[in-house]
């Protein structure tokens, strides 16, 4: 990352970290899920996490780990450190949304987020609904999920929505443009959970040798463009969500974290 990026990121966090860890943890559960409604954009940038349905054969948590803290922390940081307009309501808070994608209002979102997507399951609406809005310029990031068992669940439901044929699964290499959209990342990291990262002493790969090497890859349309980037062997949301729990795996993936999912941000609203 640039040095000066480095600075401002490291002390716009710790200037307020030591408030959001109490006013995100009430945040959840003052709001509980908050669905995306007609009346729910106003022109500046919302948060949108895809909800979806568990698949028995998957590996993974479901669509809502991390929600809502990663979502709002992430909305507060782009807030900040960049000028993008973010959606904020009369108290302050980041109008972050979930989506459901057979919800017209997938299509008011440029981006969406999906997690522990090693879990999930689409019908043949959502299947068709999804393939709609990637293909009218709808950007997807699927995000923490662990080893081999995880990515064959994932890939099996995203080729239907995706079929190999038309649009094979790249490995995105680090001189990418998306990863020095603002801050020049120099390696996608391998993030835990901080409840796997303690429990391993310090250790990265949730499920041993399995999960061993960060993947990060990407789908894109018949013109190049990206529609959907993929972080297999690693957990961008817990760096946001646990920003504030505890200062060392604040600086140790906290600020990586940030860096990556901000370029993300800009990448997709601008690509």
């Amino acid at each position: 990352m640039k040095s000066p990026a480095v600075a401002i990121l490291v002390a716009a966090s710790l200037v307020i970290a030591g408030t959001a860890a109490g006013q995100l943890g009430r945040r959840g559960g003052r709001y509980g899920i908050r669905m995306a409604a007609p009346d729910s954009f106003d022109g500046r940038f919302n948060f949108c996490r895809a909800a979806f349905r568990g698949n028995r054969y998957g590996d993974g948590g479901g669509w809502g780990v991390d929600y809502p803290r990663a979502d709002i922390d992430l909305s507060i940081r782009l807030s900040e450190l960049t000028k993008t307009p973010v959606s904020f309501d009369r108290e302050g808070n980041p109008e972050h949304l979930v989506v459901r994608l057979t919800d017209d209002e997938l299509f008011r979102c440029p981006f969406i987020m999906m997690t522990e997507v090693g879990s999930l399951y689409f019908d043949d609406q959502e299947v068709a609904r999804l393939r709609a809005y990637l293909s009218k310029g709808g950007f997807l990031w699927a995000d923490d999920f662990w080893g081999s068992r995880a990515w064959q669940a994932w890939e099996a439901e995203i080729r239907r929505v995706l079929p190999a044929t038309e649009f094979p699964i790249v490995d995105l290499p680090i001189e990418h443009a998306m990863f020095h959209t603002l801050f020049d990342v120099q390696r996608v990291p391998q993030i835990p959970s901080i409840n796997n990262w303690a429990r391993m002493g310090g250790g990265t790969s949730e499920r041993g040798a399995d999960s061993a090497e960060v993947h990060s890859r990407a789908i894109l349309d018949h013109d190049g463009r990206m529609m959907v980037f993929i972080t297999h062997n690693t957990d961008f949301g817990d760096a946001w969500e646990r920003e504030a729990d505890d200062p060392r795996y604040f600086y140790r993936f906290s600020v990586d974290g940030y860096a990556v999912g901000i370029n993300v941000m800009l990448y997709a609203m601008t690509h």
